[in-house]
C-alpha cells in the first residue's frame, strides 16, 4: 500500500502563540454577520441571499479550522471564537468530536465510522422507506444535494441528538443545554434587535449557507480501499477556495490537518506530485468540473461498495457487510 503522503520538516513547528490570519478573518465573519442582519432591510433580497450564504458557510470554514487548533495556543479562546450558533442547527462540541471522529482515517467513507460519510451499509439501506431512499439518491448528484441535502442533513442530525438526550446521553444534554444558551442569544440578537424571524433567518441565512458548504463536501471523498485514495483534490478555485480555507485541497488537508489554512496551499505546492500518486490522481479542475461532472449525474452509489470501509492497513481490516 502506498504510504500516506508526508515530509520530513513539521510545518507547524514554529508555530506561532497567536495566528493573526484567523484571528483577523474571525473579526471579518462575525463584524459581516452583525451587519448584513442589522442592515437586512436595507439590502436587496438579490444581493443579501448569496452575501448571508456565504457568511454562514464562512463561518462554517472557519469553526472547521478552530477545530484543528486554531487561532491561538489556547484551547479556551478558540473554543470561545468557535462557539457562537451563527447557523444555530449544530452545537459547536458536537461538530468538534465528529470531525475528530472522521480525520480518523483509516475509517473514512465507512458509513458506521466516519460521521461525515454518505455511505449506507447495504442492511441500513434496505431499511429505508421507499420515500426516503428517494431522497437519498438525490442527494449523489450535486443539484440534489444542494437541494434536498440541507433540510436532509439538519433533519436527521437533530433527529440522532433527540435520540440520543432521550436515551439518557447526560453529555449530550449538556452540550444542547449550553448551545441553546447561545442560540437564545443570537435570536435575541435577531428578533430584538434586528427584527428578524426564526423563519426568515432559516431561509435567507442558514439554509442557502449550509448548501454552500455541501458543495466542498460532496465530492471530496470516495470508497475506496486504499485509505489515501479516497480523499479528492480540487485545485483551481479560487474563490471557493477562500470561502473553504483552501479545504479544496483536501488531501493535503487530511495529510497534514493542523496546517494553517493560509500555508496549506505551499505546502501542497510542494507535495503536489506526492499526494496525487497516493490518491490515484483523484483530482478536480475547480468547482467548474465538479459541476459539469455530477450536477444530474450521481458521484456514487448510497451502498457502500464494500459494505464497510477496510482499515486500509493491508490486513483486510473488517469485513464487508
Amino acid at each position: 500500500m502506498t504510504p500516506a503522503p508526508r515530509i520530513s520538516a513539521n510545518p507547524v513547528c514554529n508555530r506561532s502563540a497567536v495566528e493573526w490570519p484567523t484571528l483577523i478573518l474571525a473579526l471579518v465573519i462575525y463584524g459581516a454577520w452583525g451587519g448584513l442582519t442589522f442592515f437586512h432591510h436595507l439590502i436587496p433580497l438579490v444581493l443579501l441571499i448569496p452575501a448571508a450564504a456565504w457568511i454562514i458557510a464562512w463561518h462554517g470554514s472557519l469553526q472547521h479550522e478552530i477545530i484543528h487548533g486554531h487561532p491561538t495556543r489556547w484551547r479556551g479562546v478558540n473554543r470561545a471564537l468557535g462557539f457562537v450558533p451563527l447557523a444555530l442547527w449544530i452545537p459547536f462540541t458536537r461538530y468538534r468530536a465528529m470531525h475528530l471522529c472522521h480525520h480518523r482515517d483509516e475509517r473514512l467513507t465507512d458509513p458506521l465510522d466516519d460521521p461525515e460519510s454518505y455511505y449506507w451499509t447495504e442492511a441500513d439501506w434496505a431499511k429505508l422507506s421507499p420515500l426516503a431512499r428517494g431522497l437519498v439518491e438525490a442527494q449523489t448528484c450535486l443539484a440534489g444535494r444542494l437541494i434536498v441535502g440541507p433540510a436532509w442533513s439538519i433533519t436527521r442530525f437533530l433527529w440522532s441528538e433527540a435520540k440520543a438526550i432521550r436515551g439518557g446521553d447526560k453529555a449530550a444534554a449538556g452540550i444542547w443545554a449550553r448551545h441553546l444558551l447561545g442560540c437564545a442569544v443570537v435570536l435575541t440578537w435577531l428578533w430584538s434587535v434586528c427584527g428578524i424571524g426564526v423563519l426568515e433567518y432559516l431561509a435567507i441565512f442558514v439554509y442557502p449557507g449550509t448548501a454552500l458548504l455541501l458543495i466542498r463536501s460532496f465530492a471530496e471523498h470516495k470508497a475506496e480501499g486504499s485509505v489515501e485514495k479516497r480523499t479528492a483534490i480540487v485545485e483551481g478555485a479560487p474563490l471557493l477556495g477562500l470561502l473553504f480555507l483552501n479545504n479544496n485541497l483536501h488531501a493535503a488537508h487530511h495529510a497534514h490537518p493542523t496546517l494553517p489554512w493560509y500555508r496549506l496551499p505551499a505546502w501542497y505546492h510542494d507535495n503536489r506530485a506526492l499526494l496525487l500518486g497516493a490518491n490515484g490522481g483523484l483530482l478536480y479542475d475547480g468547482y467548474k468540473d465538479v459541476f459539469r461532472r455530477f450536477f444530474v449525474a450521481p458521484h456514487d452509489r448510497p451502498a457502500h461498495p464494500l459494505g464497510r470501509a477496510p482499515d486500509g492497513t493491508g490486513t483486510g481490516g473488517e469485513a464487508a457487510a
